[in-house]
């Protein structure tokens, strides 16, 4: 029997895009008009015949036919800052492991955990299960604390070579990042972009109930934890059984050209794995100074130097609180001590010492500067062009090198933005606000309890259409917030339902950019994905159901 071929991601999304297309035909268009009542704004649906004058003019909604094919193009314009990003990161990361330095890291990394194997009771755990768990607390906690999101495209490129060579699959390692963080993404304890937002809305002190939100976030990441262990091993010991078997040929094959370039290595070095070529002859000490690796480590820490005077004290933003702290001279002082003595050692340690530097100044940057997607863009940009020119490679050179990463990735850019369609097509046939508006009456005449759940329900439908949590909060929450008082239900309830709704599915529907670019940039087809996802998607759901019947039944803080 021959096999059936499963259909290309490409295909798959438009197929999607078509659907959204025939539901703007079966669906009634309408609109939520925020209106000034009595001093107080008040949220009002309409259907479109019924729009005051002042709102029927702004609102032309249509069914959908060949806007199916214009929809790619606004698509691409939509997501225009992930596509972007993700082009400049790839073509980074593609100059980056042309100096080797990544794998050079990774097995040292290997090394030093097989040395810790000698621990009887590391050795009964297992140094694997305690580099996964750590790992993913780590990106949970952003995902909590300040909403890491997009910045797991550019980590998931770090740790899939890191999950490849201790056994496991590039599923593994963009658990490892991308599903971590939306764990804590969900059970967000200070996240600004959905809880801020929200509790804004709802007009309730901000970040308040914190309690039950960090005994949230504490069980969905245990269970996160222990869902992927449970994977990892099931394929460490039966790689077949991974459903990414064949298209991690890429990866394994990466890894294959590591491990034989490690053998060389050791074979002409001291048996320690460092190669004689990493440390310098007579000759090349005195004039190791004149070297590209060595000033590029000259500008950078000048330039480190100079950000530091210029910014003595950065104020980190956690919640709704901040600390101020020197960490631009800290991060410079850093830098120029390991950094000099990475370089003694190798060019490969000097640009290791890049990128988790590059990892430090994002997350002061984040936190303490509000960057986004261009400045991460641009400091990822920054270390790929130093790790060029500390190779000794010339500008041209990059700039090939460049193009070369932004061809390899293109794929996970294009999707990204064909994704997008879905949405546009569901907004220009006016469907969105009606769905909504029909699945808030269903609401009427129940209990507490069933309100509650209806409401969550209504958020993880929602969050399929639309991923974005503060485009979500500010659509939903104006709605949600004045019903949950009629029906008795705390306002941080709603928040709550909101919360868990907003993060879920975010890990599995193809209008989500970031879950899209993460799989192309790790090479997993989004059908395959789902195939592995799935049912632990709806465990999270249930376990979220679970976690919001204390909110109506215990008085907690903050309800």
């Amino acid at each position: 029997m021959k096999k059936r071929k499963v259909p290309h991601t490409f295909v798959i999304v438009f197929c999607c895009i078509l659907l959204a297309a025939m539901m703007t035909w079966f669906i009634k268009p309408g609109k939520y008009v925020t209106e000034d009542v009595g001093g107080q704004s008040v949220t009002t649906f309409y259907y479109q015949d019924q729009l005051p004058e002042e709102h029927a003019a702004e609102f032309h909604a249509e069914p959908q036919t060949w806007q199916v094919f214009s929809a790619l193009y606004k698509g691409f314009e939509k997501q225009s800052g992930i596509i972007v990003f993700i082009l400049i990161v790839g073509g980074a990361f593609w100059i980056m492991n042309k100096s080797r330095a990544i794998d050079t890291g990774i097995m040292a990394f290997l090394r030093f955990t097989k040395r810790m194997e000698h621990n009887r009771v590391i050795r009964k755990i297992g140094v694997n299960n305690i580099i996964i768990t750590l790992i993913m607390i780590l990106f949970s906690l952003f995902g909590s604390v300040f909403g890491m999101s997009e910045e797991t495209i550019a980590f998931t490129l770090i740790v899939i070579p890191l999950a490849i060579s201790m056994g496991y699959d590039s599923i593994v390692g963009v658990c490892m990042v991308y599903v971590a963080a939306h764990i804590g993404f969900s059970g967000a304890m200070l996240n600004p972009f959905t809880i801020g937002i929200a509790q804004g809305i709802a007009d309730i002190p901000l970040f308040s109930g914190i309690g039950y939100r960090f005994v949230c976030w504490v069980i969905l990441t245990v269970i996160g934890i222990v869902f992927v262990l449970w994977y990892a091993n099931k394929v460490k010991k039966h790689p077949m059984a991974s459903v990414v078997y064949e298209d991690d040929e890429y990866w394994r094959r990466q890894q294959t050209e590591v491990e034989s370039r490690e053998a060389a290595d050791r074979s002409q070095g001291d048996g320690h794995g460092a190669p004689q070529s990493a440390a310098p002859s007579k000759d090349a000490k005195c004039r190791f100074h004149l070297s590209p690796s060595w000033i590029v480590y000259g500008l950078i820490t000048a330039l480190l130097v100079f950000c530091a005077i210029r910014y003595p004290m950065t104020t980190m933003k956690v919640g709704n609180k901040a600390s101020t702290l020197p960490l631009l001279p800290i991060g410079a002082g850093m830098f120029a001590m390991i950094g000099f003595f990475a370089l003694r050692k190798s060019v490969a340690y000097f640009i290791l010492t890049l990128l988790f530097g590059t990892v430090y100044y994002l997350i002061v940057g984040v936190l303490g500067y509000g960057w986004y997607i261009m400045e991460i863009a641009t400091l990822f940009l920054f270390m790929g062009v130093c790790s060029g020119l500390a190779i000794g490679k010339s500008a041209s050179d990059i700039a090939k090198l460049f193009i070369e990463g932004m061809g390899d990735i293109l794929s996970a850019a294009i999707v990204v933005g064909l994704a997008a369609g879905i949405v546009i097509v569901l907004q220009d046939g006016g469907v969105i606000d009606t769905i909504l508006y029909g699945l808030s009456k269903s609401m009427n005449n129940l209990g507490t309890i069933a309100s509650t759940e209806i409401m969550y329900g209504i958020q993880t439908l929602i969050n399929i259409v639309i991923p974005s949590g503060s485009a979500k909060a500010a659509i939903t929450m104006p709605i949600m917030a004045p019903f949950s008082d009629l029906i008795g239900i705390s306002r941080q309830t709603t928040v709550m339902a909101f919360q868990f709704g907003d993060g879920f599915t975010n890990m599995i529907t193809p209008t989500s950019g970031v879950l899209i670019a993460t799989l192309g940039v790790a090479r997993i087809p989004w059908e395959k994905w789902v195939r592995f996802i799935w049912k632990f998607i709806l465990v999270l759901i249930v376990i979220g159901a679970l976690l919001l019947i204390p909110t109506v039944t215990m008085s907690l803080n903050g309800f």
